[in-house]
């Protein structure tokens, strides 16, 4: 799963813009993963920007550094040229350009180093690196796991506990689905302890009843019956 880690590591020493992807639609693992990962990256120094294929549902605006997000526009010079510039591209929670829209031409074109971290069956690799385990219950889980590796748990502050837990706990179905193991009831165990507040978490993204959730959760079943 991890064994591209290293060369992952040695390209972002040698990069200094970065974009961070995720699929049309994004739901909370999507953008949860996305927006833990860029707080990350620019932990380190490195220019790091998410830009969405499409918007997202008004209830995970809450996540510590929404309002950093783009969302893609190809008649917007300035995201085109952050697509076409980045050292790298990562995509979160997809392994299929056609997941993102027409911005997946643009990543197609991108001369980025594209790396791949998902977690779902039958992943087609169109990037350099890849780093995907079915074993995982979320992406969020897997960017736990190379923030880990490739620092230490230290490096996961609040902003990051609270958008990977949320990735976490909504693709386990609030820890009530079969993919839910030991190993990820221990990583969510271990972002509680950086500062992910569940009950507050839980209470953001389910007692919301407006009309972006509900179609969020007809998204959310088309997308497991899908895959």
């Amino acid at each position: 799963m991890m064994k591209d880690l290293k060369a992952i590591q040695e390209a972002l020493a040698s990069s200094k813009n970065i974009v961070i992807t995720t699929h049309a639609n994004p739901d909370a693992d999507a953008l949860g993963s996305s927006l833990g990962w860029m707080h990350y990256l620019l932990s380190k120094g490195l220019n790091a920007v998410v830009i969405t294929p499409t918007n997202y549902p008004d209830f995970l605006k809450w996540m510590p550094g929404n309002d950093l997000v783009r969302v893609f526009d190809k008649t917007d010079q300035q995201i085109l040229d952050l697509v076409k510039n980045a050292d790298m591209i990562f995509c979160l929670d997809f392994s299929d350009l056609k997941r993102i829209d027409e911005m997946g031409n643009y990543v197609r074109e991108s001369n980025a180093e594209k790396v791949i971290v998902d977690h779902h069956r039958h992943p087609q690799k169109f990037g350099k690196y890849m780093v995907h385990s079915t074993e995982a219950a979320a992406t969020a889980e897997l960017i736990f796991d190379m923030i880990e590796g490739m620092d230490s748990e230290e490096f996961v502050t609040k902003e990051i506990a609270e958008c990977l837990y949320a990735g976490i706990m909504t693709d386990t179905g609030s820890f009530r689905h079969s993919n839910v193991n030991d190993k990820v009831l221990h990583v969510a165990s271990r972002l509680v302890s950086h500062g992910a507040d569940a009950s507050l978490i839980a209470k953001l993204i389910y007692d919301n009843n407006s009309i972006n959730r509900l179609r969020f959760l007809g998204y959310a079943l088309w997308e497991l019956l899908k895959v």
